[in-house]
């Protein structure tokens, strides 16, 4: 009889095993599932909520924790070394995640595109990990406004990041220049935060700045890519509560991280997605952020700091 229980209790652990990874690499609707597995929907859907709350739980601290102030060089680093933008500490982005329409939602998540869905807020590194995230902002929220509200946009704007001090940048001695983040032109310029610069009348020093810029920001679509090619419910409606469709998206992140740091991820460029990204905003920087973005576009056009290809490149 205690075996019988035990062989009963082996079995379901499995069936939700594979229930939760089924649909999270395959976007299989609950249907499916409860085909597959002889299990009610509404069972298989509770599966999929708690599981993907216990793997946040279990891996987010270890896989996703807040860098300190020598990882954030560290991160620089390899930025310097893969995407040569020096004092680079990372590439933020908005995804928008399809999905079916929230009860008595109106229209708070209807979005440019015209569907439904909530926005996946990223801030990743060079290694294609994502090293911050906020999930389940309103779908109709542009991604500045969801940066400025998100915990993330509130440290950076009070300084509380434990950013690296201001650093030359390489082949210099002055001006000490700050660590940034970069972003595309629905964000806002500030001192620890780039964006390229409009595309009117463009002089060719602000067209390579764009183009460097541009060859740092794509990590964070790459990232996206890699995200959803592994992890394929996301190449699809979500057909789940909103509070369980937000957790399986932070699920899939923190384990996108976990399988990068454990096996890595052989990338080519050709692997491209198309990514939903917000119109440009008309959101202007203040005047440091436009100081600290003249300097690094003097930089790249310095014989320390420019590329042998980017003038062919732009």
């Amino acid at each position: 009889m205690v075996l019988t229980k035990n062989i009963k209790k082996k079995t379901f652990i499995l069936i939700i095993y594979f229930s939760h990874f089924r649909y999270l690499g395959t976007g299989q609707s609950l249907d499916s599932l409860h085909y597959a597995f002889l299990v009610g929907k509404s069972t298989a859907s509770i599966i999929i909520r708690e599981t993907c709350v216990a793997i946040w739980d279990a891996l987010h601290a270890a896989v996703m924790a807040q860098p300190h102030k020598e990882q954030w060089k560290e991160i620089a680093d390899v930025f310097q070394q893969t995407c040569q933008f020096p004092n680079c500490a990372g590439a933020i982005d908005g995804k928008h995640i399809r999905i079916k329409k929230p009860v008595r939602s109106g229209s708070q998540y209807y979005n440019y595109k015209k569907y439904f869905s909530f926005v996946l807020f990223a801030m990743c590194d060079a290694n294609y990990s994502f090293r911050y995230i906020d999930v389940g902002s309103y779908g109709s929220r542009s991604h500045s406004a969801v940066f400025a509200h998100s915990e993330f946009g509130q440290m950076l704007q009070n300084k509380a990041l434990d950013l690296t001090e201001h650093t030359a940048l390489p082949g210099t001695t002055s001006p000490a220049m700050p660590f940034v983040f970069v972003g595309d032109k629905a964000f806002a310029l500030g001192e620890n935060l780039m964006r390229p610069y409009s595309s009117r009348g463009l002089s060719l020093a602000r067209r390579v700045f764009n183009y460097r810029l541009t060859r740092a920001r794509r990590v964070v679509e790459c990232a996206f890519g890699i995200l959803a090619n592994k992890w394929r419910f996301l190449h699809t409606p979500i057909h789940l509560k909103l509070e369980t469709a937000i957790s399986a998206v932070k699920a899939a992140c923190v384990l996108h991280n976990f399988v990068r740091a454990r096996d890595g991820y052989n990338f080519e460029d050709s692997l491209t997605h198309s990514l939903h990204s917000h119109r440009p905003s008309v959101v202007r920087g203040h005047r440091q952020g436009a100081a600290v973005r003249e300097q690094f576009t003097a930089y790249f056009m310095s014989p320390h700091g420019a590329l042998p290809w980017q003038l062919e490149a732009i």
